[in-house]
């Protein structure tokens, strides 16, 4: 059967028993690593206490109601919807691109959305009286992200249309996001040490920097670039197929393309203003949940890999938190153990396929 004529979400479940019980074991899953993520750190609070707290009680000592409602909660629900855009991002990628070593990281994606965030930070901050666009740096911060992760989009589809290679794609989309951060390292260099600084902060990525106004409006952003990626699943089947086929079957290639290269731009670039570049995730979760279902649909895919994109990003920030200190390690660092070995693991097995042919 191929993708295009599969069942639907619901049917597939049901008619097997193996994946429906993955997919239940991934939303416990979810819910676990969710609530020891708010009891971790450095404040030892009870468990009953956090879970009368986490629903809506008051607790009896106002500083753990401060340290779950404030901080805890916040980060645990920023790392949930970081890891569910990013995943979703490379799935979107690795589909249209055909292949597997794209991502927003890697093919410079996020290097444009921090682009965009530079250029508000580090260059509109010198321009303007500091505070006078304050009402609105959080939503200028994010239309930029938006905008730089799309125009280096839009220059990997246009190299992408006129050279097939892959590798060569690859390549040219690294160079992209390198040039993107040769800009970035430019206005550091002429930037006040105070809007620097902030930068270098934000630039290690973070998911405990995400105010409770500024999760809604990540929370909005996130929702509407994963509604755009769930209703363009069969969009994404179609093209795993190939162009000629998906001509075939009377797609638009320039709308589809838009549709999944818009919900990737509202994805990428609403988690890199908020939370900082973060790598690897958008490599390594679609591959990682390809191999636990063992499917190509994507209408079983992209839910799949939101709950993946979770649980990768809760475990990452609980590894985040040292021990017995108050000090939490940047969370890009962490991401990168996690998904550096499922990138050479996607080479080698590349290789030995090659080989094989």
């Amino acid at each position: 059967m191929s993708p295009v004529n599969a069942p639907n979400l619901r049917g597939m479940l049901t008619h097997n028993p193996l994946k429906f019980i993955l997919f239940l074991a991934m939303v416990g899953l979810v819910m676990f690593l969710f609530i020891l993520d708010i009891l971790t750190g450095p404040v030892n609070i009870p468990l009953n206490e956090t879970l009368h707290i986490l629903t809506g009680g008051d607790s009896s000592n106002p500083v753990w109601q401060t340290i779950v409602s404030d901080f805890r909660l916040p980060k645990a629900i920023t790392a949930l919807l970081a890891g569910a855009a990013l995943s979703v991002s490379g799935l979107q990628m690795q589909t249209v691109f055909r292949n597997p070593l794209a991502g927003p990281y890697v093919l410079g994606i996020s290097s444009g959305a921090s682009l965009g965030v530079a250029l508000v930070v580090l260059g509109f901050s010198s321009l303007f009286i500091r505070g006078s666009i304050n009402p609105l740096s959080v939503w200028v911060q994010i239309v930029a992200a938006w905008i730089g992760a799309a125009a280096v989009m839009v220059l990997i589809m246009a190299v992408s249309l006129r050279v097939r290679d892959i590798m060569t794609i690859l390549i040219l989309g690294v160079l992209f996001g390198s040039a993107a951060t040769a800009i970035v390292n430019i206005l550091q260099y002429f930037s006040h040490q105070s809007h620097l600084k902030a930068f270098m902060v934000w630039s290690m990525g973070s998911l405990g920097n995400v105010t409770k106004d500024q999760l809604v409006m990540l929370a909005v952003t996130v929702m509407a670039g994963l509604l755009l990626a769930i209703l363009s699943g069969k969009l994404l089947n179609v093209l795993l197929l190939g162009e000629s086929y998906a001509k075939s079957m009377g797609l638009n290639l320039m709308v589809a393309r838009a549709v999944i290269f818009i919900s990737t731009s509202i994805l990428t670039g609403s988690v890199t203003a908020f939370c900082g570049p973060i790598g690897f995730i958008g490599i390594a979760v679609p591959h990682l949940t390809r191999m636990i279902f063992k499917t190509a649909d994507h209408r079983l895919l992209i839910p799949a890999v939101i709950l993946a994109g979770g649980i990768v990003m809760l475990l990452s920030d609980l590894l985040s938190q040292i021990p017995g200190s108050d000090s939490v390690l940047p969370i890009n660092s962490v991401t990168a153990l996690i998904g550096i070995p499922v990138v050479i693991w996607i080479v080698f097995r590349n290789l030995k396929i090659s080989a094989i042919k």
